[in-house]
């Protein structure tokens, strides 16, 4: 009897991981993609609730790609600097969040060329991303 209990265990347990692999497979059009756009690039995979993530780096500064399910990037993030970040934005942090840290700041492009920039702040002792249009508008916080 504990035999066959460990037998059934050991397979509901490999029918789980192959459905946890599945779920996390990049599609072959979506790694085709990347690879256009970024030859001989070394990059991660996240699974994302719609899509994926591509994260890798590009000169020399990290960067990401969003891809949907069938190999469409999405949009394009690259880590920029404070001093390359809207001075309106920053004003915006200071003054609403003081003696907040930015500990990360990036440019976003999407598949329209439409650019928003990112702030990546602790905000009640949780990371927060505050979201700002090309001139440095308040967005929104996620």
């Amino acid at each position: 009897m504990k035999n066959l209990i460990l037998v059934a265990a050991m397979a509901m347990s490999t029918v789980g991981f192959a459905q946890t692999k599945d779920k996390k497979e990049v599609p072959k059009v979506v790694k085709e993609a990347f690879q256009k756009e970024y030859p001989n690039t070394k990059v991660k995979w996240d699974v994302e609730k719609d899509g994926f993530e591509a994260e890798f780096k590009m000169n020399g500064k990290e960067a990401s790609a969003d891809y949907d399910k069938a190999g469409h990037k999405l949009a394009t993030e690259i880590e920029i600097s404070k001093t390359e970040f809207p001075a309106k934005a920053l004003t915006y942090i200071a003054t609403t969040y003081p003696n907040k840290k930015i500990k990360e700041t990036a440019k976003i492009t999407d598949n329209k060329n439409v650019i928003t920039y990112e702030a990546e702040v602790k905000i009640d002792g949780k990371d927060s991303d505050l979201i700002f249009d090309a001139s440095g508008n308040f967005l929104k916080r996620k």
